[in-house]
């Protein structure tokens, strides 16, 4: 994998701040784009800025034409049986929405959860546990936060209609053996719903292979456009729901008091579509492909084993997590004493212009639970470097030395 040059694709890390080039450590939370992807985007709206499946006129039928190539691509990239499995969604957050609003629960049902949750994945459930009396359980961890098979068979029961977890953790960077509990979930007659956000950037994630029922993906953490994402969903699932958001291209035809609704995936993609976005998402796609997911994946953990042994013997340091960066991905989550994470995030990013998130990182219930504020969480891809990770281990020891810890 030539990491130079794929940098040349991104054309933010051709730019300097303050004399000093951009070290983009904050991946978890929202990749960087290639100019492949902005070119796509550009192309629609230099080219056929029109409405998809409506108009009748040339621009309109491109419009059409491209949507279902789109479609296909990440249909094919995501390893669906059939294009009419992908539902394009805002983001991660509405698809798991859709889910929740869409598969009709009723009081008593029983959705089982992990105790590290992203808000996307916990508050439909708190939602619907209000609203409609359905009952949450909530798997734990085992003592390096890893995921506890143990806890999981426990908890699991024939009484769960949908078990619904965090596919790769946005906290830690931990992955949990989703294929096994995929296996078991359908033995007690569970679906399976995982929150794909950040492993379909990372990972292999086919959907045939692991059987899966649903997953939520989102294409701004890897290399698509903001506000674009997918559900992926068995198409007889998809048939049986119920549209969430109801409108304008849901529906074959109405009356003042009917409505008769297309097929999926058009009955759950209401109102005119973000067609730059699909096409955005499908160059995106192609992108990672041409680099390749295991390439990708193996450089990250190259790169986290570097920075973990760089910073682990840090005086009053401490990381989130497992300890050994192979079982963390591209992830690093870490506090240190004495600092707010907030304050160590500025300190990196006024230094040395290195981007990194700290906070709750929307897991804000994992955090109180462990009485913690947050953490400085480091997040790498494809385009980072041994050499910005040199770098970002010597802006915190400067930290840490200061501090005298």
């Amino acid at each position: 994998m030539d990491v130079e040059k794929i940098r040349q694709d991104f054309p933010v890390l051709q730019k300097k701040f303050g004399g000093k080039p951009l070290i983009y450590f904050d991946n978890a939370c929202q990749s960087l784009r290639p100019r492949q992807v902005i070119d796509e985007i550009n192309r629609y709206y230099n080219e056929f800025p029109a409405c998809g499946g409506r108009s009748m006129h040339k621009l309109g039928k491109r419009v059409t034409e491209e949507m279902i190539i789109a479609r296909a691509a990440v249909a094919k990239f995501f390893g669906a049986k059939k294009p009419e499995e992908i539902v394009f969604t805002r983001n991660t957050t509405e698809a798991i929405n859709l889910v929740a609003n869409s598969l009709g629960f009723k009081e008593g049902d029983v959705v089982l959860t992990t105790d590290k949750e992203h808000n996307s994945n916990l508050i439909p459930w708190q939602m619907l546990a209000n609203s409609k009396g359905i009952k949450r359980v909530i798997t734990k961890s085992g003592k390096d936060n890893t995921f506890s098979m143990e806890n999981f068979q426990k908890a699991m029961s024939k009484n769960v209609k949908l078990v619904s977890m965090v596919h790769t953790s946005n906290l830690d960077g931990t992955t949990i053996p989703a294929k096994e509990i995929i296996k078991i979930a359908h033995e007690n007659g569970a679906l399976v719903l995982l929150d794909a956000a950040q492993s379909a950037p990372h990972k292999d994630l086919n959907a045939k292979k692991l059987d899966v029922d649903f997953f939520a993906a989102s294409g701004h953490k890897m290399l698509g456009p903001s506000g674009m994402g997918i559900l992926y969903g068995k198409y007889n699932l998809l048939e049986n729901m119920t549209p969430f958001i109801t409108g304008g291209d849901t529906v074959i035809d109405t009356t003042y008091t009917s409505a008769k609704f297309e097929k999926p995936p058009a009955k759950f993609e209401a109102g005119l579509q973000d067609y730059a976005g699909m096409m955005g998402f499908a160059a995106a796609v192609q992108y990672l492909n041409n680099v390749g997911i295991e390439n990708i994946e193996r450089h990250e953990i190259e790169l986290n084993k570097k920075l973990t042994e760089g910073i682990i013997n840090l005086p009053g340091l401490s990381i989130i997590g497992p300890q050994d960066a192979s079982l963390r991905g591209g992830i690093t989550s870490f506090n240190i004493n004495g600092m707010d994470p907030h304050e160590i995030a500025m300190i990196m990013d006024q230094a040395a212009n290195i981007a990194i998130r700290s906070g709750a990182h929307c897991v804000h219930s994992w955090f109180n639970e462990h009485n913690m504020k947050g953490s400085a969480r480091s997040s790498l891809y494809l385009y980072n470097t041994k050499e910005e990770v040199d770098i970002f281990i010597e802006n915190l020891g400067k930290i840490v030395k200061f501090l005298k810890l």
